[in-house]
């Protein structure tokens, strides 16, 4: 799980638990409903994304990375994706999400900055 942070119209952070995947450069990540964070992207595209990790760094501290970034949101293909990433999350035989999901939004995210505790950050 990672948390996806956008920018309410107030300037607040509003904060989304999220599935992640990679698309060539860029990270993606699905939305059946146009959600709050759908029009926060829609609106101003800065967001970041915080993956914790259940592993200690060599420094004994707790693993995590934090990706800043630029979104853009394209309609259609969030249930395809959300099977696929479904998946890696739930299990090879998931089936993720129902028959009779709305075509949805992905966010198409290209990092521009990632900082973090790991083995990744050197």
């Amino acid at each position: 799980m990672a948390q996806l942070i956008t920018i309410n119209v107030d300037g607040s952070p509003q904060v989304s638990g999220v599935w992640v995947g990679l698309d060539g450069d860029e990270l993606v990540i699905a939305s059946l409903p146009k959600r709050i964070k759908v029009r926060n992207v829609e609106r101003d595209p800065r967001v970041a994304l915080v993956v914790q990790s259940p592993t200690k760094s060599a420094r004994g501290l707790d693993e995590y990375l934090v990706v800043h970034g630029t979104a853009r949101v394209t309609e259609g293909g969030a249930a395809e994706l959300l099977q696929q990433l479904a998946r890696v999350y739930l299990g090879p035989d998931a089936v993720f999400p129902g028959p009779d999901s709305p075509p949805g939004y992905i966010f198409h995210v290209m990092p521009e900055k990632i900082l973090g505790e790991g083995n990744w950050s050197s």
